[in-house]
């Protein structure tokens, strides 16, 4: 089995190559993003191995097809660059559900620790023998609040994070989650009240037709003067110019992001003898009430190691069984919800 494997970081390999071995599947990898222009060095493979950042729209699919390639395996649980509708009956899309919900959920407290008690700043100061605490005061955890949107794997790690800080839980889920509200620390509540009783809101849910922008000028409006927002999700959760002028307006009190909806033309990459571009994240990073990290969340040895071998693990069952339990279908039903006629 032959797999072409598009935007290669050098972490990508070791754990591909481990389980490729193991499993009878051959990686060829290309550093290059799979797109319109890059589809054709896809030729004479059996599949494509994609990230977040590759484009699988109707027109590469077709290039896909056209080469005989069956299979476009993902090795990320979200799929909003694939043309899902497009897809469905063409090629298998395969997907990693789930890696390591602790990975993302950490890095989210420690992006949020990092802000409120200025760790980046005091790391600053202190490598250039500056001791002063001027400007560093942070605030406790214990006692607030937190605004939970998506309650799925990462969402419910987080919260049980947050919880072991003595922080009180409002949830949000279009799909709330059996045994996880106890009514007391953990509540479901509507989105307006998650925006007008948090301190802090983190957002661990899908990129949607109904989510896109869930963080706009008008939820910003509802929510606390203050409001620490977090997102370690997708990028177009959060409307980033509406963003930027609630931190000027002071409506906004901290931002960390570890992604931006308009990440796939910068993230992973290396711009530091450059001019950015896009002025808007610019100015999101100059502020200095705001963490940007580069879409990393998901960048632990244990995830990395858990992405590979799902991946590698559905691949298998695709071409030796001809059904993975992984596979999706438009809107993210599952193969066989697509063939009794359920897909959603």
């Amino acid at each position: 089995m032959k797999i072409a494997f598009f935007d290669t970081k050098p972490y990508d390999k070791p754990s591909f190559d481990k389980y490729g071995e193991k499993m009878g599947v051959s990686f060829k990898y290309f550093e290059t993003k799979l797109t319109e222009d890059t589809a054709g060095l896809a030729n004479g493979f059996d599949g494509v191995c994609v990230f977040v950042n590759d484009v699988v729209n109707a027109k590469v699919i077709d290039k896909l097809c056209e080469m005989g390639v069956k299979i476009v395996a993902l090795r990320c649980a979200g799929f909003n660059n694939v043309d899902m509708k497009y897809a469905f009956g063409k090629v298998h899309v395969l997907r990693v559900p789930a890696y390591s919900p602790y990975a993302v959920a950490e890095h989210t407290m420690a992006l949020l620790l990092t802000s409120i008690r200025r760790i980046h700043k005091a790391y600053i100061r202190t490598r250039d023998f500056n001791f002063s605490l001027a400007g560093m005061t942070g605030f406790d955890l214990h006692g607030k609040t937190v605004g939970i949107i998506g309650t799925g794997k990462i969402g419910r790690v987080f919260a049980d994070i947050c919880r072991g800080f003595g922080m009180k839980i409002l949830a949000y889920d279009k799909y709330p989650s059996d045994n996880f509200a106890d009514g007391d620390n953990i509540k479901y509540v509507t989105l307006d009240e998650l925006f007008a009783g948090s301190d802090i809101i983190s957002l661990h849910c899908p990129l949607t037709d109904e989510t896109h922008h869930i963080i706009s000028e008008e939820s910003i409006e509802k929510c606390k003067r203050g409001v620490v927002i977090l997102n370690t999700s997708r990028g177009a959760l959060v409307d980033s110019e509406a963003l930027l002028a609630a931190i000027k307006s002071r409506k906004v009190g901290a931002a960390c992001l570890d992604v931006y909806e308009e990440e796939s033309d910068f993230f992973f990459e290396d711009f530091s003898g450059h001019i950015l571009e896009d002025d808007t994240l610019a100015r999101l990073i100059s502020m200095p009430n705001v963490i940007v990290t580069s879409h990393q969340a998901f960048l632990t040895e244990e995830a990395l190691s858990n992405i590979a071998e799902t991946t590698v693990q559905n691949i298998v069952d695709m071409i030796e069984e001809e059904q993975c339990e992984n596979e999706l279908c438009y809107r993210g039903g599952s193969a066989k919800d697509c063939k009794n006629g359920k897909c959603f």
